[in-house]
């Protein structure tokens, strides 16, 4: 019987120490990742929330240096060089830090992002840039940290720093039209259909030189006449339709409606009907 219970006690004790609770992180992590033009950006943090207390002015002083956040440093990943205020960064990761101000924040990407919160000595020389910003007051509260993705262009997006009654904006840029510039120039030494294609959209898309759009897309079209695409078709049509050649859109557009019915595609039928309509041709 001694046996039997010190046996269980054993078993018991054995339980106790390798057991391990698990309960909800008091400020749970997040990871977003958000492609602007061709750089893939991702944030990780951790995302605290009020609970009834005095953030910005309270837990959060003015003028001192803040994680941004909770836990390990908040972490911007950039996959090709950027650009905040003016100055060219490199591509890599960076910590997030802010200096809350009553009319103005600082925002700091610092090239050290291996931290528990801020440094335990801070180093200007691993201070990559330092931006002022103005905060703007939220309509109403934000319980939980959020930083979001804003404002997303081909170029540049805008980084949201929201809690309490906050909401503060950090604008970056990326190298989008230089390197779809370069990749334009490479390929144009030989490029195939597809190439001309994509860069005719892309012109159409971005405002450039329509002029050129024109002829892209033309060659596209006619490398691809013996089995004609009418999603090339359609975007003739519109890049004819914005170089003021009404007639060339029209026809380029009935093309496109022709192999759309045939190919069963309901959306191109659609759009193609509604240009013709839109420019008189139906």
């Amino acid at each position: 019987m001694k046996k039997i219970i010190l046996s269980l006690f054993v078993a018991a004790f054995a339980f106790s120490t390798n057991a391990q609770i698990k309960t909800p992180a008091p400020s749970p992590f997040q990871k977003t990742e958000q492609v602007v033009g061709l750089t893939d950006v991702t944030l990780e943090y951790s995302r605290p929330s009020m609970k009834g207390r005095t953030i910005f002015g309270g837990l959060e002083e003015f003028g001192k240096v803040w994680r941004t956040g909770a836990n390990a440093n908040t972490k911007l990943t950039f996959s090709t060089d950027f650009m905040v205020d003016g100055k060219m960064l490199k591509k890599g990761t960076y910590a997030l830090f802010t200096i809350p101000g009553e009319e103005t924040w600082e925002v700091i990407l610092y090239t050290d992002a291996s931290n528990w919160g801020a440094p335990a000595k801070w180093d200007e020389e691993k201070v990559a840039v330092k931006v002022t910003v103005t905060p703007f007051e939220m309509p109403m509260p934000i319980e939980t940290f959020t930083i979001t993705f804003d404002d997303l262009t081909n170029n540049s997006a805008v980084i949201g720093i929201m809690w309490e009654n906050i909401y503060v904006p950090f604008k970056f840029e990326t190298p989008t039209e230089n390197m779809v510039s370069e990749q334009i120039k490479t390929i144009m030494a030989g490029p195939s259909a597809q190439d001309m294609y994509a860069s005719a959209v892309y012109y159409l898309e971005a405002g450039k030189d329509i002029k050129q759009a024109q002829t892209w897309i033309d060659k596209a079209v006619a490398m691809t006449a013996d089995a004609p695409k009418f999603w090339y078709l359609r975007q003739q049509s519109l890049i004819h339709a914005k170089a003021g050649n009404k007639k060339g859109a029209i026809a380029a557009a009935k093309m496109s409606l022709e192999y759309a019915e045939k190919a069963g595609n309901d959306g191109y039928v659609k759009m193609n009907k509604a240009s013709l309509k839109e420019w008189g041709a139906m």
